[in-house]
């Protein structure tokens, strides 16, 4: 992570996207303040594609019974 000051940041600007786009997190603190992050816009959002998984997990009849008594009071405490 890179951390930079209005000033630097407005000097060197093209710099620190080409920074930001290569993956490089760059923070612009005003003082000794973080006040922006620099992060590319450009990031792929992951794709959910429901039933995935369709095939690949099972859950066995275990799962449904009851948990014992120990196991229940230490989720509850």
């Amino acid at each position: 992570m890179k951390h930079v000051t209005v000033h630097t940041a407005k000097t060197t600007l093209s710099r620190l996207i080409a920074d930001a786009e290569a993956g490089e997190e760059v923070v612009i603190h005003r003082g000794s303040e973080p006040v922006v992050r620099l992060v590319p816009v450009s990031q792929p959002v992951p794709v959910r594609c429901f039933g995935a998984l369709a095939g690949k997990v099972y859950v066995t009849d275990a799962f449904f019974e009851p948990l014992p008594r120990a196991e229940l009071d230490a989720w509850e405490s």
